[in-house]
């Protein structure tokens, strides 16, 4: 069992634990509010119950993260947040400064650590090229977030006494203005476009404002394109899920965590897998009302489908997908 103790303006969660030699022994960890001890107990607790807890005892940057990953990330991540924190984890920091003992890391350390990155070349992700050769002002400024946040756990952890990149200097970051479509290159798009899925899914995108990810994620029965709803003008898409391809290995790690269904693979050698999941947030939940047109361009998509599957019989693979192909 854990305890919470309150010392002056923080809160302690206290707990015994049995260190190589079969010694009992006490362990503080501190937090600056009285939820985040709450939570952390709660974790602890479970985890004792179950034969499954860690104690913290990192003494590098690297045993650092990979306690910070196994315990924080692991249970509050989302799995893309997880998969480009570990990247950036693995190619740039643990390379530079992984081997470095927490109790020698100075600001200025850190400092040095920020610009040097400056100089590191981009590494290839996912099969994809990066865009620039040389790391960003705003990649940095991502590992400079999940240092800080790995750092101030191993503060809570009591392995660090203080957080060195709280006051850290960054470089500055140029903000570019993202290119976007006009109403007249929309109308142009769809006036040349002739493929009639791909014309459903531009105007499903624009009238609905969905992602890449909610609009390949959406299924017939979150839709209602009954007759009556499209003539009164309630015709709608409930967005609750999206289609994401991930790593196996963070899908291993997060234990499937928020996935709905994932797709078998096409290949057996693939690193990754093809999941519908849960969104990332619950504000992106939501019903959204359909316009007439597109409505109507949903109920011919759907009779294609049902054609398809009487065509196909067994041999068609029902996922329940609006955009489904080959």
């Amino acid at each position: 069992m854990a305890s919470i103790v309150k010392r002056k303006n923080r809160y302690s969660v206290v707990y015994t634990y049995t260190d190589e030699s079969g010694a009992k022994r006490q362990k503080w960890e501190t937090f600056a509010t009285n939820a985040e001890a709450k939570k952390r107990k709660k974790q602890i607790e479970f985890e004792q119950d179950t034969g499954t807890f860690i104690l913290p005892t990192a003494k590098t940057v690297s045993d650092l993260l990979e306690e910070y990953m196994s315990i924080y990330g692991v249970n509050t991540w989302a799995m893309s947040t997880y998969e480009a924190r570990r990247s950036l984890i693995f190619n740039y920091i643990n390379p530079l400064i992984g081997d470095l003992k927490l109790d020698d890391i100075t600001p200025r350390t850190m400092d040095k650590f920020y610009q040097s990155l400056l100089t590191v070349k981009a590494k290839v992700v996912n099969n994809r090229k990066p865009n620039n050769e040389y790391l960003t002002a705003h990649t940095v400024r991502e590992i400079h977030k999940l240092l800080r946040n790995a750092f101030n756990q191993g503060v809570k952890w009591e392995l660090m006494s203080r957080n060195p990149v709280l006051n850290a200097t960054l470089p500055k970051e140029e903000h570019k203005q993202r290119e976007i479509w006009t109403a007249e290159t929309l109308f142009k798009d769809l006036e040349v476009c002739d493929d009639d899925v791909l014309a459903l899914a531009l105007n499903l995108a624009f009238s609905c404002s969905l992602r890449i990810g909610e609009l390949l994620g959406l299924t017939w029965d979150c839709i209602d394109i009954l007759e009556s709803s499209i003539k009164a003008g309630n015709a709608y898409i409930f967005v609750n899920k999206e289609l994401q391809r991930v790593n196996r290995d963070a899908l291993e790690q997060l234990s499937e965590k928020g996935v709905i269904l994932k797709f078998p693979p096409a290949l057996s050698s693939t690193h990754t897998a093809l999941v519908l999941k849960e969104p990332k947030t619950k504000t992106s939940v939501r019903k959204i009302f359909l316009p007439k047109t597109v409505a109507e361009m949903l109920v011919k998509r759907y009779e294609e489908v049902e054609n398809l599957k009487e065509l196909f019989g067994d041999e068609y693979t029902d996922y329940n997908l609006v955009f489904a192909s080959s």
